[in-house]
């Protein structure tokens, strides 16, 4: 079973994607502070992280190169309700930014 963790402060959006997820069998980890969510990357070792940026501790994206450098085979989902689609983290591969709210459409095509 591929391990997904969701580090994102809106409650609904995180059981949405539970929701999702569990429904494909993935085993679905949620984390709604920045500092609760890195812990969490360094138990659990997901297959799958979804890190949003505007966290009540923090921006979440400040930390995409460590999170890269420590986790070299993670999947990495950036989402945000303020990207516009500007070219960011262009040098990571494992990298996807996806704007908010991210559609069901979306989501079966890559999932």
């Amino acid at each position: 079973k591929l391990k997904v963790l969701f580090v994102d402060d809106e409650t609904d959006f995180c059981l949405l994607m539970k929701n999702f997820f569990t429904k494909k069998n993935y085993d679905v980890s949620l984390a709604y502070t920045l500092k609760d969510g890195l812990d969490q990357l360094e138990q659990i070792k997901p297959d799958i992280l979804f890190l949003d940026n505007n966290l009540p501790d923090g921006k979440g994206w400040e930390h995409v190169d460590l999170i890269v450098e420590k986790n070299p085979h993670l999947r990495l989902y950036l989402a945000s309700a303020h990207y516009k689609g500007e070219v960011i983290f262009a040098d990571y591969p494992q990298v996807t930014v996806w704007e908010k709210p991210l559609s069901m459409t979306l989501l079966h095509s890559n999932f």
